[in-house]
């Protein structure tokens, strides 16, 4: 049985200096070869049904969540979150799916107590968002060839605290969105800034999106794979990759959908929620795909450093102690079947 020291002492560190230290240095045969095996592992990872196991748990987790954005959001207006979140939507989701989920986020948004509705909202939604975050732990680990191997004491704690941080990102970036038109121009008037205030904000909300997306990924490709990775980087190709990937695919399926598919003619009443679902799998095959090439990247800058990776990536792991466990438990059940095996299989034989 491999033991959790014995992994770190075969395991060369994670910032080996014999590695390229920027994609820039990768030979160009290298490019090539990660370009190839990203495709090649995501299939064998069986990444689409992880993304069928995400989208599940993200569904679990949208209206919590939503409860405890909106009674967040109520301080801005209520009117003028319920307009946002719907205009926001209606630019992403085809017709029929707002025919769905249209009467849901306005009742959502009209809560009859926001304090009461912020403390059951944030904790519900703590709860069911870790389940996702859980979730794609677990398929970062198949990614990157590693078991879980954090105890539950350390693992829950930190799926806590960093779904807690994602939705604090979510919550930002959903007051970022609430604060515009005629309410950035009051703000702007309080602060003596005018009219110049609501085209300033206007242009620079976008960037400001970005980022946190881009935060929001690269929170989960760091801190979710039982993996001591590089230095962390709050922006990698694989998630610029995945972010791409996933605004393209999101709006070329909307288009699709609402202009040639035939989801209502198939699917009746269902049609919008049928659609939704495909909209958050996709959005996770994006999210996987990205987290496939920076595995890969990594494998490629270890292979040019000399580092035997072409079976398995050589990261360290941040903990073994539950995975030797398990190993151990799995170990002692061999031994009993052998055992029974052995005392009973004889007798049988000998009759």
């Amino acid at each position: 049985m491999t033991t959790h020291n014995d992994l770190r002492e075969d395991r060369p560190h994670e910032d080996h200096p014999a590695k390229p230290d920027s994609p820039t240095e990768l030979k160009k045969p290298a490019w090539g070869y990660v370009f190839r095996k990203s495709f090649r592992e995501f299939l064998a990872d069986e990444c689409t049904d992880i993304a069928a196991a995400l989208t599940y748990y993200a569904v679990l987790s949208i209206f919590p969540a939503v409860i405890a954005l909106v009674s967040i959001l109520s301080l801005v207006g209520q009117e003028q979150v319920t307009t946002t979140i719907l205009d926001l939507l209606n630019g992403v989701v085809p017709a029929d799916t707002m025919e769905q989920i249209g009467p849901v986020v306005e009742k959502l948004t009209q809560p009859p107590a926001p304090g009461l509705g912020l403390l059951i909202g944030l904790l519900t939604a703590l709860w069911t968002a870790s389940n996702y975050v859980n979730a794609f732990a677990r398929g970062m680990n198949r990614i990157y060839e590693v078991p879980e191997g954090r105890p539950v004491w350390k693992l829950r704690p930190l799926t806590y605290a960093l779904t807690a941080l994602l939705l604090v990102l979510v919550a930002v970036a959903a007051l970022i969105l609430v604060v515009s038109g005629t309410l950035a121009q009051t703000i702007g008037d309080l602060i003596g800034l005018g009219p110049t205030a609501l085209t300033v904000w206007n242009i620079a909300k976008w960037p400001v999106l970005l980022v946190i997306v881009i935060l929001i990924v690269a929170l989960l490709f760091y801190f979710t794979p039982n993996v001591k990775q590089p230095k962390f980087r709050w922006i990698s190709l694989g998630a610029v990759i995945a972010i791409v990937i996933a605004a393209l695919a999101v709006l070329g399926f909307s288009f699709y959908a609402s202009k040639f598919g035939s989801y209502s003619a198939t699917y009746g009443a269902l049609a919008g929620v049928i659609i939704f679902l495909l909209l958050l799998w996709i959005v996770n095959l994006a999210l996987l795909f990205g987290a496939e090439f920076d595995a890969e990247l990594e494998r490629g800058r270890e292979l040019q450093g000399g580092i035997e990776a072409e079976e398995n990536l050589q990261l360290p792991p941040r903990d073994t102690r539950a995975s030797d466990k398990k190993a151990a438990k799995a170990k002692e059940d061999v031994k009993r079947g052998r055992e029974l095996r052995e005392k009973y299989g004889s007798d049988r034989r000998d009759g």
